[in-house]
């Protein structure tokens, strides 16, 4: 079983980046982000990739530190409570995890390019309102010694910003994992920034043509390469979740100490105090479901499906407790733009969507446990 408990080397990360964050990210950096109309800083990912972020899961002989997904948790947890937008978890999470399934050199320089901070991917899966892998039809006719790509992807999260996409197509008897430029011929992207303003992109494929480099894998058998790199992906993102939860939690106490009703702060009113306490209780029981997921990951990857989908699942809920009780616990002044406990809300909800909401996650639970 994984041992629940933060390792020395985890607590210097989150401290270190936490240091960082506070500085170069607090929600302040998105709002001016999103007043500008911008969904991603390049300078800010160049800088994380300087302290080694982007490589946080590459190999050390690609030029990462390799340092496993309890410690990509730890700093997408941080990344979370101050709303950092960026490419951390589409690349150098899923797009990281699933270029390491395959070991040929073209890889190895595309996870070296991760590393350096000068690629960045995007994750072309979704097709419909949910999240749905195995319903791809996006068809990958076989032509020559190559395949020919056509149809649409949706929700294609950084997929207006990013260099490459991993995109997943319809073959003959299966599913196939393509690696391809944002810049072939035939790929129009329509970037729209999202309620939380992250980018994702409609992503339209015309005829794209592609050959046998292009395929990460193998021809027909997607999941073996795809699979690891969802679960990576998710986590990361149960962990940023639950990294918004503790952010909202903490505005909101502080607001309970400050705020005065009848010449006393209103968090020595009982009831609210009850609220915040179950709060606190819902968000250290989530922080141990996400720190099992990385454990699981590291440990036994072949196994960890149903502690990451757990991990989800409750950071899933946690966020949207805490969103929800932040808003109502501030009154009035957590519904204006002004404030900043609206931006928290807005990325809970699509976070909920992304990588599979509350429902496909606990259907898995459910099936994994034989209902």
């Amino acid at each position: 079983m994984a041992k629940l408990v933060t390792t020395e080397e985890e607590v210097m990360l989150a401290d270190a980046a936490r240091g960082f964050l506070d500085d170069a990210a607090p929600v302040s950096h998105l709002r001016g982000l999103r007043d500008s109309g911008q969904t991603q800083d390049a300078a800010l990912w160049k800088s994380m990739a300087e302290m080694g972020w982007a490589g946080i899961l590459v190999p050390e002989e690609a030029g990462g530190s390799d340092m496993g997904h309890a410690a990509a948790s730890v700093l997408a947890g941080e990344m979370g409570k101050t709303l950092v937008s960026s490419p951390f978890i589409a690349t150098a999470v899923i797009a990281a995890t699933a270029l390491r399934q395959a070991s040929d050199t073209r890889a190895t320089e595309a996870l070296r390019q991760i590393a350096s901070g000068n690629v960045t991917y995007a994750l072309a899966v979704d097709e419909s309102a949910k999240f749905n892998p195995e319903a791809t039809q996006l068809e990958a006719r076989r032509e020559g010694n190559g395949f020919r790509l056509s149809g649409e992807k949706r929700f294609v999260v950084d997929g207006g910003n990013a260099d490459r996409m991993l995109v997943l197509a319809r073959t003959n008897d299966g599913l196939t994992l393509f690696d391809l430029p944002t810049d072939r011929q035939g790929i129009t992207r329509e970037a729209k920034a999202m309620i939380d303003n992250r980018d994702a992109a409609l992503v339209n494929f015309d005829n794209v043509e592609a050959n046998g480099e292009d395929v990460l894998g193998e021809v027909d058998d997607a999941m073996r390469v795809l699979k690891p790199a969802l679960e990576a992906g998710q986590a990361a993102l149960a962990a940023e979740m639950a990294g918004l939860a503790a952010g909202a939690f903490r505005m909101t106490v502080e607001y309970l100490k400050e705020r005065k009703q009848f010449g006393i702060p209103i968090g020595a009113f009982q009831a609210l105090q009850h609220r915040a306490a179950h709060l606190w209780c819902e968000c250290e029981v989530t922080a141990s479901a996400i720190l099992n997921a990385g454990r699981a990951l590291d440990q036994d990857p072949e196994n960890a499906s149903m502690a990451v989908s757990l991990a989800k699942a409750r950071a899933t809920e946690t966020a949207r407790l805490a969103v929800q009780e932040g808003v109502q616990m501030h009154g009035g002044i957590g519904m204006t733009d002004a404030f900043d406990m609206g931006f928290y809300m807005k990325r809970a909800r699509v976070a909920t969507e992304w990588l599979g909401d509350y429902g496909y996650h606990a259907n898995i639970i459910a099936q994994a446990r034989g209902f």
